[in-house]
């Protein structure tokens, strides 16, 4: 026990300042060391360090910019789903299997012709093209393009709206809180789809929203994300 804790001790002690690094006891005895910037999840994480980290600058903004721009999708939310899915790590690989900055899986690396999942520009650029893909799909609903983005358009369309998934509404609630840079939840929310939800803002100028604007106003059978499969409209 006394080893068990030194090495504990070692590993917070090793850990930069900024990653936020605490020692959780589950409810069975488990303990879980968490990283609020990349792990965190439910109470085990930091909502205000995580506020802190809008719109955080880092040596990617050069590439974060100009795929954006290109496909017409807010940087500061682009930041904000790197900053969740990897703390802005280009080697961050996941138990799942999801890889890079914006921890794309194989096949999402497929569908959007990145070669090299773990080179940052390939990576973002694929991510970035699946966040314009889920925008044109959810018609600028910020919330439902982020539970897309962790778990798949399909099970957003299937339950319309936030999957009721422990795992995604606290996803959600981690990547809005850096976002708009204040705290949004402890996890555990459903925030459904539908009238009165507030819309993608933050960011951007008109010539990046026109294009944007135009996609929403076509039908949804219009707006699909490649080789996507439709399970049901609202």
């Amino acid at each position: 026990m006394r080893f068990a804790a030194v090495m504990v001790g070692l590993v917070l002690l090793a850990t930069p300042a900024m990653a936020q690094v605490k020692l959780v006891v589950k409810r069975d005895g488990t303990k879980v060391i968490s990283n609020f910037g990349v792990a965190g999840g439910g109470k085990g994480t930091n909502w205000d360090w995580l506020a802190k980290q809008h719109d955080r600058r880092t040596k990617y903004d050069e590439i974060i910019e100009r795929h954006a721009a290109r496909y017409g999708v807010d940087p500061v939310l682009v930041r904000a789903v790197i900053q969740v899915e990897s703390n802005f790590n280009a080697n961050c690989v996941s138990n799942k299997g999801a890889r890079g900055l914006m921890q794309l899986m194989p096949a999402t690396a497929k569908r959007y012709g990145v070669k090299d999942i773990n080179d940052p520009e390939e990576n973002i650029r694929g991510g970035v093209k699946f966040l314009a893909d889920l925008q044109k799909l959810f018609r600028d609903d910020l919330r439902r393009m982020l539970a897309g983005y962790n778990a798949g358009e399909n099970a957003v369309l299937r339950y319309g709206g936030i999957p009721p998934y422990e795992e995604t509404q606290t996803y959600v609630a981690r990547a809005l809180t850096v976002y708009y840079g204040r705290p949004q939840g402890g996890g555990g929310t459903f925030f459904a789809g539908g009238r009165g939800v507030k819309k993608l803002r933050g960011g951007f100028g008109a010539a990046a929203a026109q294009p944007i604007a135009a996609a929403a106003a076509k039908p949804l059978a219009m707006a699909m994300v490649p080789g996507m499969k439709v399970l049901g409209t609202q």
